[in-house]
Parts: C-alpha cells; sequence; structure tokens
C-alpha cells in the first residue's frame, strides 16, 4: 500500500512510518513547508520514499493522509486525484483549535467522504467537527529506553520557537519558574532566550539538538518541566515520562489523563508546582520512584505498538 503523507510534525511521522505501509513524502527543490522530504534528524525506514510533484501524478497512491487545510488543495494539484473522492483519505488534526475554543469550526467539518482523526480525546471534544466522521488515534512513541540519571540539579523545558508562541507555551511563566530551579530549555529558535526573558544567563540555558541527541541531554536533568498553556499533547512531555523522568506540569488540555497520580505533579497553581520542583531537586529517590511511575503510565497507554495497530484498523475501513 502507498500512503501519500506530508512531513510536517517529524516526531508524529516517525512513529506513522514504522508502520508496514510505503509511505510517499513530497519533496521540493527547496525542502520548504511543503516539501521537506524524508527526515534529517530522525531514522526512517527505507519503505519512505521522497518524491516531487511532478512523480506523484504517475504515482500509485491508495491513501492520501491529510494535516493542514491547504492539503487539500495541494493534492489535488500535484496528483490530479481530489481526496476522499478519487482516492480514499484521512485528515489528522494535531492541534487544538486556535480560536475561541467552543466555537471553532473545523475545516472539514461540512465533509463526510474524510474521516477526521484527532491525536487526542480533548482535541475531538473542543473542535467543532460539524458533519465530519471522528476517530482519535493517541500517540505513540518510539520508546527511548529508561535513560533518566538526574545528575543536573535542572530542569528540561522542550518548546520550539518559544518567542514566537509566547503564551501559548507558557514562555512567559519561564521567569516565574527560573527562580526555582535553573532552566535547559531544548528546541528550535530558542537562541538568547535567557536575554529576552530577563533571566540570568545561567539560569536558562538554550539547546538546539538534533533528535539523536535530545533524549540523552534531557535525561542528565533532574526533572522535565511541561509550562505549556494550549498544545494538543506535547510529544515531548510523553518522551520525557518515556526516559523515565518526573514531570511537573499545568493541568491543561490532556495533560491531566497523560500523567496519572504518583507518575508526576499536575496543577494549575504556582505554589503546587513550584513546591514539587523543589521536592524533586531536594529528594533524588522520590524523582527517581517518580520517574519510574511515569515511565510505567506512558508505555502502557503511548507504546508504538498500540498506535500502530490503532492505525491500520483505521486504513483497513478507509480503504476497503
Amino acid at each position: 500500500m502507498n500512503i501519500l503523507v506530508w512531513h510536517v510534525h517529524g516526531s508524529w511521522l516517525t512513529s506513522f512510518v514504522q508502520g508496514p505501509y510505503d509511505c510517499l513524502v513530497p519533496v521540493t527543490p527547496d525542502r520548504g513547508p511543503d516539501g521537506l522530504g524524508r527526515a534529517r534528524t530522525w531514522q526512517w525506514p527505507s519503505r519512505v520514499r521522497e518524491v516531487g510533484p511532478d512523480g506523484l501524478r504517475e504515482a500509485r497512491i491508495d491513501l492520501m493522509v491529510l494535516q493542514r487545510p491547504h492539503e487539500l488543495a495541494l493534492a489535488r494539484r500535484w496528483t490530479g486525484r481530489t481526496p476522499g473522492v478519487d482516492v480514499p483519505a484521512v485528515y489528522v488534526e494535531h492541534n487544538c483549535p486556535h480560536g475561541p475554543a467552543v466555537d471553532t469550526r473545523h475545516p472539514l467539518a461540512d465533509r463526510t467522504d474524510i474521516p477526521l482523526v484527532h491525536v487526542t480525546h480533548f482535541n475531538r471534544l473542543m473542535w467543532d467537527n460539524g458533519r465530519a466522521s471522528t476517530e482519535v488515534i493517541e500517540h505513540g512513541v518510539i520508546d527511548p529506553g529508561p535513560l533518566w540519571t538526574g545528575e543536573e540539579l535542572r530542569a528540561a523545558v522542550v518548546v520550539n520557537e518559544p518567542v514566537r508562541r509566547g503564551r501559548t507555551t507558557g514562555t512567559d511563566l519561564l521567569p516565574r519558574f527560573a527562580r526555582t530551579v535553573a532552566l535547559d530549555v531544548f528546541g528550535m529558535r530558542t537562541q538568547n532566550l535567557a536575554g529576552l526573558l530577563g533571566i540570568a544567563p545561567a539560569d536558562c540555558r538554550s539547546h538546539d539538538l538534533p533528535q539523536h541527541e535530545l533524549h540523552a541531554a534531557m535525561a542528565r536533568r533532574r526533572l522535565y518541566l511541561h509550562p505549556i498553556r494550549w498544545t494538543s499533547l506535547g510529544l515531548s512531555l510523553l518522551e520525557a515520562m518515556f526516559l523515565g523522568m518526573p514531570v511537573v506540569a499545568l493541568d491543561t488540555t490532556e495533560v491531566r489523563d497523560a500523567v496519572p497520580e504518583g507518575a508526576g505533579v499536575v496543577s494549575n497553581r504556582f505554589d503546587v508546582l513550584e513546591d514539587a520542583v523543589r521536592g524533586f531537586l531536594a529528594d533524588p529517590g522520590h524523582a527517581r520512584r517518580t520517574g519510574e511511575a511515569a515511565r510505567a503510565a506512558v508505555r502502557a497507554r503511548y507504546g508504538l505498538r498500540r498506535f500502530l495497530d490503532d492505525w491500520e484498523r483505521l486504513i483497513k475501513e478507509v480503504t476497503r
């Protein structure tokens, strides 16, 4: 089976391409947002093939996996076929609604020919899905192993473009947390974050690491801090739990479901969050036990095998 899928969210797609399908990933000479091609910092199997727009017109395509509204038109232009009409298609919604949450209508809400796949139950609840049939296929994460050592008395934070995304990613909260624990912020476009936020450089270090170095670097930090206000469910949070890290997170979107009791501290109260951070810093045994519980919880719910099985079932339903 040939599946057309754009390289949009590298971590999600890295899990998806582990399935038994041949994936056609569009590539353009400039490797822009619509033509990134194969990943450069993740390990993808050889059955993931780059195909240019011209090659897509001749390619056999059994299913289209869409992830952004403009891909509906892009797929028609590049393949000469209409998603959901000429070729079965599904649409994966990675994000929470960007507008007023309870009143934001999904771009596919008026269609009945393309199933809408949400990555969290919170997303399906908050979007106005209209007439579209909906599914939830929760994240599946490739297990990096229990790498946590926690020898550095710092908190890891993972966020891309924290300055541009601002309050959405809780960037404005970092100066407050930096008064309790020194931060290591990992992600794209994090350079000079300390200076922009008025934090001493030693208390807020920036790192833009390739994926194969990121997990080991995170795991050396005592805890993982997740200050995100409004995101679907950060894969970095799940990855930290797989590493065996104790987590401290805002109680927003799907986080409460992902981090059960004993696997970390989830709250919207600053005093609770700051006390949790101090507790993990002061007691490495407590941090280790909490991280072990986090790893057990995330392996049970967000394992790769369950994710691939869920997708296999849906793909068979859509393409039969």
